[in-house]
């Protein structure tokens, strides 16, 4: 070989060795393992396993290579890799799913060298969170849906043996207040399995909408499901439409529809449940069959809330239970789940007391009240739905009057309905509305979208266990696990849904998998952060609240000095904070203790991560006025249920919030607020400003008016500003200070009169809501 022959072969192998990818290498430690919910048992070992276009995933059945194509799927997506299906292993650089018939149903054991992945399971299910725990091992960015040009797709050594500490983790969504469209139900079942949840509980029926078509009955769907139209009003505001209204809001499921998401669910290891509600929150189907109601009164579908129900089956009429058992049937031939739901909650019997044939029927069964005619019901239905190879699931008010013999009970009132099921022997899966209510509140009210009440934050879900310290062993033994609801009374989007159930599925997720020894809510608060950025990658609309910095306000009336603390729900969080009108940088001062505020003053404060502030920042202003600390005397005294601070409740700075429970307001039922502040002494004045709430759910207007009127000696007044406001309907909640300017002048005495509506719109009285009466 002649010397330019040489050169050019040194100079190809030269650039075919610098064109070569050079292989990642990168130290882990275990901060860098954000998997949720954590593993049972997880060591990391020395070095790593990089993934290639080359790498193999080794499958041997059509479920397996399904599973497989959840990874395959995304390294296509993010980097235009077709990685490749064999069914033989090559001699390294591939994941393997291996057989073990020793493991239990759920379990998996998960190998990771620098050669190879084995993922050692049972069965699908084990194969399926294998690689769930895989996708959470690789970088957040393989979520991504677009190509990413500079990903290293590299996972530590590890070996993990994990398995659930509860085999029922569920969710339940509402889709009979608010329709959801089928995708988003695949999208949340999608999203259940990555979290490595279970079950996905529909509520299919309610007052407000039937959402299941029933060959047989088909006005379910054709009346049932569709009700007029009030989203502009709120929940509790909406008037109850006639029989003769035609509904054109709502929607249902075809039957091949939802055989189509439970097959699709079966390949998540996730089993849909059906609920059939009953014998109350029926008003849809009674509004399609009025007949299986006591005495057969028409009735429109309600477009908003409902109490007390009082349109429930008739449980003395045959006829009631051949629909019933007829609608169920055509449900079991779609859903092939162990249960049937059949709700149980919230019935008011007054209609039974009535009813001739309930009455006849207590009478030939011997029953002596109708919570015993309620318990005759469920049991009825029981027997049927046992007898097509089904367990009944029932709210724990099933519970009342006797229980069915096999039933399941899901505890919301609390856990005392758990408790007290376990005792007798049944099956429990907890559900306590303190925990587990995904409708509540997540964050400070002011900051958030419309909930329905409650405050159930992260940290809080975090906290939960479905076994209660008291139970005996053998009683434990009948918690099944727990699962989440999303009523959705005041949840109308997608969007909004996605909010309220990340990422406190996440929290949950971790409660009903790992074991409990492993619960720490600081290593779990880092590992979050992780899964955040994942589902930022998803598009997942999920809530920051837990990032939000809130406050805590006292004040020494004697020294007029304001005492304001910050939190936050991560623990030794790095909140800073700055005075006025500066802005929030990493400059900004670090919360160790109270500020002390003695004149009006401008806080901003956020929760700040490697030196820049994160989520929503906190604004307040804490106004000192000429009224602080002033003495306020009423015409009529604020309602015992609302008493504020009491004596200084409308002159000590301290605002209110949305939350109405907040301590922070005085209010008035049925009543005007009339108040007269004494400044003491002759004092300049030129604004007057009330600060007040609306919700009109639970009933709390805004003023109809406000007149303040001025006096010298506290005898004689004069008006000097009225501000009026019409009634208006409102599906939101909001604060508002209602401001009246007026010329300059000195005076000692200010009566301020704020109109109450009074009287609610569909009657009952209305609330007036006041945090402060504020004077400059």
């Amino acid at each position: 070989m002649n010397v330019l022959k040489k050169v050019l072969l040194l100079v190809l192998i030269a650039v075919t060795v610098s064109c070569q990818k050079t292989k990642v290498t990168k130290v882990f430690t275990e901060k860098d393992i954000s998997i949720i919910p954590k593993p049972a048992a997880l060591q990391l070992q020395e070095g790593s396993f990089e993934f290639t276009e080359n790498t193999q995933f080794v499958a041997t059945d059509a479920a397996q290579k399904e599973i497989a194509s959840i990874l395959i799927d995304k390294f296509n997506e993010t980097s235009g890799w077709s990685l490749e299906l064999v069914e033989q292993a090559p001699a390294k650089d591939f994941v393997q799913f291996v057989v073990d018939e020793k493991l239990a149903d759920e379990a998996y054991t998960f190998v990771v060298t620098s050669d190879k992945v084995l993922i050692t399971a049972k069965g699908n299910a084990g194969f399926l969170y294998g690689i769930e725990t895989l996708r959470q091992l690789l970088p957040a960015s393989i979520e991504s849906a677009k190509r990413i040009s500079s990903g290293e797709w590299v996972i530590p050594n590890v070996t993990i043996t994990d398995q659930p500490r509860y085999k029922y983790r569920g969710l339940m969504l509402d889709v009979a207040r608010h329709f959801f469209k089928m995708d988003y139900l695949k999208k949340t079942v999608d999203r259940l399995a990555m979290l490595k949840m279970n079950v996905l509980h529909l509520h299919l029926v309610d007052d407000q909408g039937w959402r299941i078509e029933i060959k047989k009955y088909p006005k379910l769907t054709e009346v049932g499901a569709w009700r007029v139209d009030q989203e502009d009003k709120h929940w509790d505001g909406r008037y109850t439409p006639t029989a003769d209204e035609k509904g054109t809001y709502g929607g249902f499921y075809t039957q091949e529809e939802l055989k189509e998401l439970v097959a699709y669910a079966t390949t998540k290891n996730v089993e849909i449940i059906p609920e059939i509600e009953m014998p109350a929150h029926v008003s849809s189907a009674i509004a399609a069959y009025p007949e299986l109601s006591c005495f057969g009164t028409p009735i429109g579908v309600p477009s908003g809330g409902v109490w007390p129900i009082t349109d429930i089956y008739c449980a003395g009429k045959e006829n009631t239970f051949e629909f019933l058992e007829d609608v169920l049937t055509e449900v079991m031939a779609i859903f092939p789940s162990k249960y049937i739901h059949v709700g149980g909650d919230e019935a008011t019997k007054t209609n039974w007391e009535k009813c001739p044939h309930c009455k006849k029927r207590m009478q030939s069964e011997g029953l002596k009240s109708v919570d015993q005619l309620q318990s005759y019901f469920i049991k009825r239905m029981e027997v049927f739905i046992n007898s097509k190879g089904k367990i009944l699931i029932g709210w724990d008010e099933i519970l009342e009057g006797g229980i069915a013999p096999e039933a399941t009970v899901m505890s919301w009132r609390g856990v005392a309905g758990g408790v007290e099921a376990a005792k007798q022997g049944h099956d429990v899966i907890m559900t306590p509305g303190s925990h587990c209510y995904f409708d509540h509140y997540q964050g400070p009210q002011n900051e958030e979208p419309l909930a329905w009440g409650g405050y159930t934050p992260l940290s809080m879900v975090y906290t939960f266990d479905p076994t209660v310290d008291t139970m005996t062993p053998a009683e434990a033994k009948h918690v099944l696990g727990g699962q989440a609801n999303v009523w959705s009374e005041q949840i109308k989007t997608e969007a909004h849904s996605e909010y309220m159930i990340f990422p406190r599925l996440a929290a949950l997720s971790e409660t009903l998998w790992s074991p409990k020894e492993s619960r720490n809510w600081e290593d779990f608060s880092n590992r979050i952060v992780t899964l955040f950025s994942r589902f930022d990658y998803m598009g997942i609309n999920y809530a920051k609240s837990a990032y939000l910095v809130t406050h805590d306000v006292q004040i020494d009336m004697k020294t007029q000095e304001v005492s304001l603390s910050l939190k936050n729900e991560f623990p030794n969080a790095d909140i800073r904070y700055t005075l006025g009108d500066k802005k929030l940088t990493e400059q900004a001062t670090k919360y160790t203790q109270p500020l002390k505020i003695d004149k009006t003053t401008t806080v901003h404060a956020s929760l700040f991560k490697n030196d820049q502030p994160v989520g929503v920042p906190f604004n307040t202003t804490i106004e000192f006025h000429k009224a602080v600390g002033k003495k306020v005397t009423f015409k009529e005294t604020y309602d015992d249920q609302y008493k504020g601070e009491g004596e200084f409740g409308l002159t000590n700075t301290l605002r209110g919030t949305k939350n109405f429970t907040d301590g922070h307001w005085q209010a008035w039922l049925g009543k005007d607020m009339e108040a007269v502040i004494d400044l003491g002494a002759a004092t300049a004045i030129q604004e007057v400003t009330l600060g007040t709430l609306e919700n009109q759910g639970p009933g709390i207007y805004f003023p109809t008016s406000l007149t303040v009127f001025v006096s010298t000696d506290g005898k004689t007044y004069k008006e000097i500003g009225v501000e009026k406001r019409d009634f208006a309907k409102n599906p939101s909640f909001d604060l508002k200070d209602f401001k009246i300017s007026f010329e300059k002048q000195s005076v000692r005495y200010v009566k301020v009169v704020a109109t109450s509506l009074k009287t609610l719109p569909n009657g009952g009285k209305a609330w007036l809501f006041v945090d402060e009466i504020l004077i400059n």
